[in-house]
């Protein structure tokens, strides 16, 4: 098959070299229009039901809404979690399903089971909502819109209307979520007091509200020749116009709404706000679907608004608060900026090496045709390109090379030797033959170079999400650059090369490195046993050097923008959270660097955030000019400043893949699941003194499930019945005069606003008011609310949280000072040892758990691996002896990755691992291609085996070998230097580790391998 492969390439080398010019200009052409992405979907598949229930407390949510919705939920294919959240009148229901499932196809059966429970639901309870499908870095762009001129209610009337369906209709965008709201509102509020004085009642002002907006069908009129439609007209444009709608009539004298209530323009009690830039204003948060690419959007997002500025007068529009498509963009060009400075590096090294135009020209081909193939085929199976994908490019840029280096410089060295020996054979068998000469050790080293990637397609989760493409790109990569060296570089050869060997000679530096090698290499083949001892000793040293490291799962990343939260007691008010986010403002924009600021409170009408006003995000932006690390000390040194206040200050990328991990923002997570909350609580207490003297703990906090007070309006049936009320009737007029009662709608053009009956302002200001709230009997006679029923207050949970059938209680905190994994150890061990009564127990999530479990999984499949190594290297080699000869050397190349990380961060991070594994591959790959020539001088050049052979063998595989190592450990120089420049965080461990351990498998190759063979190596020969 390979021959046939190889000679069909000969034959038609001009077709070859045509497909390879038809591939990179289709290939230029795709990368154009390729959707580009700072990192891959790493969120599991999601849906989120919310029901609102107004008026029902969070008890009575839990057991009459989320629970039955739990029920009607639980089973369905694919669920892996399903979680609930339940607060004063709403419910939030979040199902995540199996990695691979379909999420269109999901939502339709959860869309049914819905549908068939919510006939069941309460009927104070509002038809369930199925959120928009969201990624998992789903927000592309907070929007700050703030006036001097214009009040909230003017703002939220424009964005309403004009501003948020434009932004709906571009594509890509999921949902476009507004905080700030206050929503324009016919208002007429009525007094008991004023309208018993005018012999009115309640009902009566409900219904003449009502008739006045109603819209009815008006039907149509037939005429000989034509029907023509009715349209009724409302009256209804200004409040005065609702004000002169008539109540009553009195001796032919009409009484109007305006003489017994007040009628005005309002807005209903917020349930969020937005503070923008020390002010107030609206926030509005631009959410993408899952397929939608971030950059795409946000440029469209962006166009939307500029088209809209010329009608924005006398508003304030800033996209900037929080834009990710800024880290996207300078990561991509940090990483496009490696890629190409490390082809300039082996191109260099090429040429140095070759000494000759058309051999470093025929080798560096290998490279565009290679990372261009991977990037066609990702393209044409929808990928993005994200920096996991660039990092897996530029990790294989130096070993796509490697095969096209090995196949070159076998041709070139035996057209040298046709020449000197004055060999009769043609140029076309001389090729053919010097490139089956290698093709056995080419294709089993790319093999096992992309079989210790395998096991990154098996990792779980988040870790599995970020490396897949990673791993794929590699691969593809190298799987090109095997055809690359199979079909176009002996073509290319032919080409090039034939009837000028003659003219070319070794390059100087290669000469030179084979006297100094030549000379070195005696003293270590003589002595096998001292390089073995030397070599175990350097394996126990990082061995024990490995244990002093410290682990961390994803390294932080270095955005420019940041959030915090801001976190009070449960109850506090709006306006308490209004104050202190604009004092953090001023404090925040004060600090150098820091642009603008941008904050939400409490939640927003179908937003994914389901908090109270107790809870507040704020979001900043900094200049990229301004030193990046002591600008975030004093971020933080501000926060801080804030006592009583739980707050974090973190990227919003580290805070999604936390709360992806857990289901919380945080690094470490102790969740507790029982029954009764008062239990939970208590425990939560203990578990939180616990973790409390455990050094390097930061930012500890029990999650804020505590009791609020409630008032508790209880009506009294029998006290009730002597005036002549209902049960029904007390709860319908308190309803109407405390939360209001919506009657009607009043349109303005496309616009549409609610007429809504309310009592007073007075009525609803304390427990007093409450208790002489006036109720109008039939009789007309007022009677007071604290006469037929008692008020008072009880203790209610602000929260409830549920998780697979359980309640459940988070104790959080983050890391400082100290490694991740030795605070999650510790913290672990100290909570497994309190005592948990039947029905209560903990669970460790968190960073350090995910990294723990791909840990496990990593090594558990590296393992296989390195099986399936051993197989194809007995394959190959058909000696069990060589076999384990190269097999038992690949793990020593780890000891350069150990030192290399100890000199670095000296913390190992996923991507480190993943670095681990791929130095396992190229340490093979070296070693195949020492011992596979080797072999190749016994069984068809007649070199006997013996010292002589050991030492042509091995010099005559320096260059190859140093011209891959370099080749690779070059092509990565760029992403070691940078360091942890944005697009580099998670690629930069992985490149320290390879380059590390490129440095030791390739001094292993060169000085421990030669004397293991003379030692161990003639027998499997013989």
């Amino acid at each position: 098959m390979l021959t046939w492969l190889v000679s069909t390439s000969l034959k038609l080398r001009v077709v070859v070299v045509a497909l390879c010019v038809v591939l990179m200009v289709y290939g230029v052409r795709a990368t154009r229009t390729a959707p580009l992405d700072v990192f891959p979907e790493f969120a599991p598949p999601k849906v989120e039901i919310q029901t609102e229930a107004p008026g029902l407390s969070t008890e009575e949510v839990e057991s009459l809404i989320s629970m039955p919705l739990e029920n009607a939920l639980n089973g369905t294919p694919g669920l892996k979690t399903l979680r609930s959240k339940s607060v004063l009148g709403l419910s939030s229901v979040v199902l995540l399903f199996e990695e691979g499932t379909n999420l269109h196809i999901v939502r339709q059966f959860v869309q049914e089971r819905v549908s068939a429970e919510a006939a069941r639901l309460p009927t104070v309870a509002r038809p369930p909502v199925i959120l928009q499908p969201l990624s998992s870095l789903s927000r592309v762009m907070k929007i700050g819109v703030s006036s001097k001129t214009l009040s909230q209610r003017d703002l939220t009337v424009l964005a309403m209307w004009t501003i948020r369906p434009k932004l709906m209709s571009v594509p890509g965008v999921a949902n476009v979520a507004m905080w700030g709201q206050r929503d324009k509102q016919f208002q007429v509020l009525v007094d008991p007091d004023r309208l018993r004085a005018h012999g009115v009642t309640l009902e009566q002002v409900v219904r003449a509200a009502g008739d006045a907006t109603v819209l009815d069908a008006g039907g149509f009129v037939d005429t000989p020749n034509q029907r023509l439609a009715i349209r009724h007209l409302s009256a209804i444009v200004e409040p005065e116009d609702l004000a002169r709608s008539v109540v009553d009539f009195r001796d032919g004298t009409p009484i109007r709404l305006g003489d017994v209530a007040d009628v005005v323009i309002g807005s209903p009690p917020p349930i969020g706000d937005a503070i923008i830039n020390d002010g107030p204003g609206l926030l509005l948060i631009v959410e993408k679907q899952p397929e939608g690419n971030t950059l795409e959007v946000t440029r469209r997002v962006e166009a939307a608004l500029e088209a809209l500025r010329p009608g924005l007068k006398d508003v304030d529009v800033d996209p900037t608060i929080f834009r990710p498509a800024t880290f996207i963009e300078r990561a991509l060009n940090n990483l496009s900026h490696a890629l190409f400075i490390g082809c300039g590096l082996v191109v260099v090294i090429l040429i140095v090496f070759l000494f000759d135009w058309r051999t470093a020209l025929i080798s560096l081909t290998a490279i565009p045709l290679s990372l261009m193939a991977a990037v066609v085929v990702l393209t044409l199976s929808g990928a993005t390109i994200n920096t996991m994908v660039l990092a897996g490019l530029v990790i294989a840029l130096g070993e796509v090379v490697d095969d096209a280096i090995i196949d070159v410089e076998n041709i070139v060295r035996r057209l040298r030797l046709a020449r000197a020996t004055g060999s009769t054979e043609s140029p076309f068998q001389i090729v053919l033959a010097a490139s089956l000469e290698v093709r056995s050790a080419v294709v089993y080293a790319s093999l096992i170079v992309m079989l210790v990637f395998v096991p990154v397609f098996f990792l779980d989760g988040i870790a599995g999400s970020f490396f897949r493409p990673l791993a794929l790109a590699y691969i593809l990569a190298i799987l090109a650059s095997l055809l690359v060296a199979l079909i176009v570089t002996p073509a290319l050869s032919l080409i090039l090369l034939t009837g000028r060997a003659s003219h070319r000679s070794e390059a100087p530096i290669s000469r030179g490195l084979r006297r100094m090698y030549g000379a070195l290499l005696p003293k270590f083949v003589g002595r096998p046993g001292m390089s073995v001892i030397v070599l175990l000793a350097a394996f126990l040293l990082a061995g024990a050097a490995t244990t002093r490291l410290g682990r961390e799962f994803l390294p932080e990343f270095q955005e420019t923008d940041f959030l915090m939260h801001f976190l009070e007691r449960p109850g506090t008010s709006i306006e308490a959270m209004d104050r202190m986010t604009v004092l953090a403002s001023r404090e925040l924009r004060a600090i150098p660097g820091v642009r603008n600021f941008g904050s939400h409170i409490g939640r927003a009408e179908v937003a994914d955030e389901v908090y109270g006003p107790n809870f507040t995000e704020l979001w900043i932006s900094i200049d990229d000019t301004v030193d990046y690390a002591s600008t975030v000390a004093r971020i933080q040194a501000a926060m801080d400043g804030y006592p009583g206040m739980s707050c974090d200050v973190q990227t919003y990328l580290k805070e999604r893949s936390k709360e992806v991990l857990s289901g919380a923002s945080a690094s470490i997570v102790v969740r507790l699941f029982g029954p009764d909350l008062a239990r939970l609580r208590s425990k939560a207490k203990e578990v939180e003194e616990v973790m409390k003297k455990v050094n390097g703990v930061k930012d500890l906090k029990v999650e804020p499930q505590s009791l609020v007070p409630q008032i508790l309006v209880r009506t009294r049936p029998e006290l009730a019945e002597r005036f002549g009320l209902t049960a029904g009737h007390v709860r319908r007029a308190t309803t109407t005069l405390l939360r209001g009662s919506k009657v009607g709608e009043v349109y303005e053009g496309q616009k549409r606003f609610d007429v809504v009956v309310w009592g007073v302002p007075r009525l609803r200001t304390d427990l007093t008011a409450l208790r002489e709230l006036a109720l109008q009997a039939p009789s007309g006679a007022l009677i007071r609310l604290g006469d037929v029923a008692d008020i008072s207050v009880i203790p209610m949970p602000n929260e409830i949280k549920r998780e697979s059938a359980s309640r459940r209680l988070d104790i959080t905190c983050n890391v400082g000072d100290r490694d991740l994994g030795a605070v999650a150890a510790e913290i672990e061990a100290k909570v497994r040892k309190l005592p948990f009564d039947r029905e209560y127990r903990p669970e460790f999530l968190g960073e350090f758990a995910a990294r723990q479990e791909s840990l496990q999984r990593l090594a558990g499949l590296a393992g296989l691996a390195l099986v399936g190594i051993v197989l194809l290297l007995y394959v190959d080699f058909q000696s069990w002896r060589l076999t384990l000869l190269v097999a038992l050397t690949i793990p020593f190349a780890l000891i350069g990755g150990v030192v290399g990380v100890q000199f670095s961060s000296g913390v190992l991070s996923l991507g480190s691992l993943v670095g681990f594994v791929t130095v396992l591959g190229i340490a093979a790959r070296n070693g195949i291609m020492l011992v596979s020539h080797y072999r190749h001088l016994q069984e068809f050049e007649g070199e006997p085996f013996g010292l002589p052979l050991v030492l042509r063998g091995a010099e005559e595989r320096l260059a190859p070998i140093l011209m891959t190592a370099l080749a690779t450990g070059l092509a990565l120089l760029p992403l070691v230097i940078n360091g942890n420049r944005p697009g580099h965080e998670i690629e930069y461990p992985l490149a320290v580790v390879i380059l590390g351990g490129l440095c030791s498998s390739t001094l292993l190759n060169l000085f421990v391998l030669p004397p293991l063979y003379l030692r161990f190596g003639g027998e499997a020969i013989d």
